[in-house]
């Protein structure tokens, strides 16, 4: 592991190391706390919880954590530096665990600094706190499986618009699976099995249980698969570049 670490450390700084951590962290902060106070109406609720804090997450990562992917492998590609990177005494696969960790630790600092929203509700009333643990848990999962879609698809191109823009269609795509928006189109002629399997794609589906405070053993193995598989895809696209 000691190749994934150095990677990740590697990634990590990068951030840091230019106004992109910054910038991510404070659009991402002031938009929870916009939809939060004002569009989720918290004080009007009269509600000690958090529930119009998580409803919007889904929704924020839509569009904030494609916007942290794309630059993943697009960016590498683009300036070349994928091929000093893939030189070095790690697998691709250690690479692509490194990048995916460190964008994921990053992720969950910007979730974390979200505190003085929990220390509010707690000092308006007696919120459960086991239900809010449940749910910040839920939004860092679902953020990771957000980030491996984002990753395998900037592994894909050198544009990061592209990437930027794909990975919104395809994680946009992952959160209306469970609508029945959705599900209504496919109802008419597919199979029972075939419509629960669309339906347990959502994200929105998993997230929402796990929010409730219910942490169902499906709902982490979901996520834990879908950012296993994607990261594999993502491992493979890299040793077909390579190929090239």
């Amino acid at each position: 592991m000691n190749g994934v670490i150095t990677v990740m450390k590697r990634e990590l700084a990068s951030y840091f190391a230019t106004p992109i951590a910054y910038v991510f962290i404070a659009i991402f902060l002031i938009l929870a706390g916009a939809f939060t106070f004002y569009i989720g109406n918290f004080y009007e609720r009269g509600q000690a919880d958090l529930t119009s804090f998580f409803t919007f997450h889904p929704w924020l990562f839509l569009f904030l954590v494609p916007a942290l992917s794309m630059r993943l492998w697009a960016e590498e590609r683009k300036s070349g530096s994928i091929e000093l990177l893939m030189t070095l005494p790690i697998e691709p696969w250690q690479a692509v665990l490194g990048k995916f960790l460190a964008a994921w630790l990053f992720t969950g600092i910007a979730i974390a600094l979200t505190f003085p929203i929990w220390i509010t509700v707690n000092y308006l009333g007696q919120p459960d706190n086991g239900v809010i643990f449940a749910a910040y848990v839920g939004s860092f999962l679902m953020a990771g499986g957000f980030l491996a879609v984002g990753s395998c698809i900037s592994a894909t191109t050198k544009n990061q618009v592209i990437a930027f823009i794909l990975s919104v269609v395809t994680c946009f795509l992952l959160l209306l699976a469970g609508f029945d928006l959705v599900l209504n189109f496919f109802s008419g002629w597919t199979p029972q099995a075939l419509l629960d399997a669309i339906a347990s794609l959502s994200f929105l589906t998993h997230f929402t249980n796990i929010s409730k405070g219910v942490i169902d053993l499906r709902d982490i193995v979901y996520f834990a698969l879908l950012i296993g598989v994607c990261l594999y895809a993502n491992t493979i696209v890299l040793h077909l570049k390579k190929a090239d």
